[in-house]
């Protein structure tokens, strides 16, 4: 029977743990600070470190634990693991474990200068227990040391961030990250591409525990031969590859293949919303490579970045402004849509169609209208042509025969047809306005049922000539300036209201019999109390000054309209309306509430 041993396996976050701070990636500031702040003599007591998970907080801590009790007597290997003490505050948060924590603070250590107290997960602690560290927190012991630990700074009570020395952590680069995954497969012996680690990376958004497991996990599928195409199917993400393949589609204008690329996409187990929103991403990375002071922006692999150029280039920078636009708005309102793959699919749509909108757009700005010279030319060049052509056919076509022509009266008749042809051929290219307007000049029968175009002199001609007639053939305004009484205006006035009424019109002449009319002169004052019955009687003024010019044989009427804004009664709806109401009749009334103490 075979039996296979199997040697424990430690993960990576675990062997390549930082044992010094020049191990620690991407914190150098920080680091920096401490290692001169021990150097100096110059470490706070109570220190706070802040920031995302797996970016080297605890490991600072360790580090700065086992650094601080070094001396140039004593050895390195020694870790001082009795003079450091890690509290988890998860699951410690309550006073009794603060309480246990400030007793064991008294006693000094045994070994080294300080004792170091670690507290994981600070944010955790009750509000008691906060309370309850606060006293030992901001006069500890000369040999204690504090150094709290979250992810979660602003839950943190004021009290306690006042007594500490805040070093806030920050997200690891992509490009640091890669670096270091670089140096552990080359320990390791494991062959990975530059791609694979950056996407790995990538996929660690900032932490570098996360790139470590992420980085174990792919290495147990792929083995020793690490490449970008089993980093993409191991974490199931999707690769520059079909960025790059549905762009060349959509600058393409291939629509059908590119809904087809997105439904294979759709096929393998992808979101719609993560296709849209890494598109819009590799149109702003198009976009970063068209100037090379943004270069260093662009976060891809030596080799992808040399591909991002080149179709960078093939790549208007308008179409990618509006690519991006379209991208970004598809994106934001995937979650509201009802049908989200036709949402998606009308965006990639869009998205085909801005280069081909742009270039119909061109054509359009190209086109021009033709000065008389540019169309002079052709004409007489095609005229030189069917001269040429009628010549040809007729030296070929001719038969020998008797005949009386002379040569003058042939060469006539032959430049007379020639000319005939020239002119249809020149009829024939014109517009159809122009066809219509010629018909219109030709046929005088029918110049008066005929409206004239103006796009020619002879139609501006007939314009004028139409206008003069008409201002012959207008009436002179005829003024009238008879007088009149007011009980002849309130007849007229009434005559109307009825005349109205008998053609079913109610609501007009209820509001012109409530503006009670007032003669002033020629002028008529109307009073309405808002701005509705103004207007419906500016609506119908034209008619009825008419009907009173008429009736009252006086053209100088007119009419003058007034809005009085009345104050609207306020009514009591609530208890303490009510109460208002009644005390303003009676002021007494809240002396008698407030004596008794009642309620309203």
């Amino acid at each position: 029977m075979y039996i296979c041993s199997m040697e424990h396996f430690v993960v990576s976050a675990r062997k390549y743990r930082p044992e010094k701070f020049k191990d620690v990636v991407g914190q150098q500031a920080i680091t920096n600070t401490l290692e001169k702040a021990i150097e100096q003599n110059h470490l706070a007591q109570a220190l706070l470190f802040t920031g995302p998970r797996g970016v080297g907080k605890t490991s600072c801590a360790r580090i700065l634990a086992k650094k601080i009790n070094q001396d140039d007597a004593s050895d390195a290997s020694t870790d001082f693991t009795f003079n450091i003490f890690e509290l988890d505050a998860a699951s410690n948060n309550s006073v009794e474990d603060i309480r246990n924590l400030t007793d064991q603070v008294r006693i000094p250590p045994q070994t080294g200068k300080y004792k170091v107290y670690i507290i994981d997960e600070v944010h955790m602690l009750s509000q008691s227990a906060f309370n309850a560290f606060l006293k030992t927190l901001e006069e500890p012991p000369k040999h204690a040391i504090f150094i709290l630990a979250t992810t979660e700074k602003h839950k943190i009570i004021p009290t306690i961030l006042s007594r500490c020395q805040i070093f806030d952590f920050k997200r690891i680069t992509v490009n640091d990250i890669k670096m270091h995954l670089h140096e552990i497969a080359k320990k390791e012996g494991v062959n990975a591409e530059d791609d694979a680690l950056h996407i790995i990376a990538q996929k660690a958004d900032g932490a570098m525990r996360d790139a470590l497991s992420t980085y174990d996990r792919v290495v147990s599928f792929s083995g020793n031969n690490l490449t970008r195409k089993a980093v993409t199917e191991n974490l199931n993400v999707l690769d520059y590859e079909a960025f790059f393949t549905a762009t060349d589609f959509i600058l393409d204008n291939k629509i059908p293949d590119l809904l087809v690329y997105f439904n294979s996409i759709l096929a393998k187990g992808f979101d719609g919303q993560h296709f849209i929103g890494g598109l819009a991403n590799h149109f702003r990375d198009l976009l970063v490579c068209k100037n090379s002071a943004t270069i260093p922006l662009l976060e891809v692999g030596e080799n992808t970045k040399e591909t991002y150029r080149t179709q960078s280039e093939k790549t208007p920078y308008s179409f990618l402004m509006k690519g991006i636009d379209l991208a970004n708005t598809c994106d934001f309102e995937y979650k509201t849509s009802l049908n989200q793959r036709l949402h998606v699919e009308l965006c990639l749509m869009k998205l085909a169609s801005i280069t081909n909108a742009s270039e119909i757009e061109k054509k359009k700005t190209n086109q021009r209208i033709l000065s008389p010279n540019e169309v002079e030319a052709p004409k007489a060049s095609m005229e030189k042509k069917q001269v040429h052509s009628e010549r040809s056919s007729n030296e070929n076509n001719e038969v020998p025969q008797a005949s009386t022509e002379t040569p003058n009266s042939r060469v006539e008749n032959n430049q007379a047809s020639t000319e005939k042809k020239v002119e249809n051929y020149i009829n024939n290219t014109h517009s159809n306005v122009e066809i219509q307007q010629q018909k219109v000049e030709e046929s005088p029968a029918n110049e008066e049922n005929k409206p004239a175009s103006g796009l020619s002199l002879s139609a501006i001609k007939k314009k004028k000539q139409l206008l003069e007639e008409q201002q012959k053939n207008k009436k002179e305004d005829v003024v009238l300036n008879e007088k009149f009484t007011e009980e002849d205006f309130q007849k007229a006035w009434k005559d109307y209201i009825e005349n109205l009424e008998k053609k079913g019109n109610k609501i007009l002449p209820s509001t012109l019999a409530t503006g009670n009319p007032v003669l002033k002169g020629t002028s008529i004052h109307l009073t309405y109390p808002n701005n509705t019955m103004k207007d419906s009687v500016l609506r119908a003024q034209n008619k009825l000054l008419a009907f009173l010019k008429e009736r009252l044989q006086n053209t100088h009427l007119n009419l003058q309209i007034e809005v009085d804004f009345q104050e609207v009664k306020k009514y009591a709806y609530t208890p303490r309306e009510k109460y208002m109401k009644m005390m303003e009749a009676n002021p007494a009334l809240d002396t008698l509430r407030k004596t008794f103490d009642l309620d309203i």
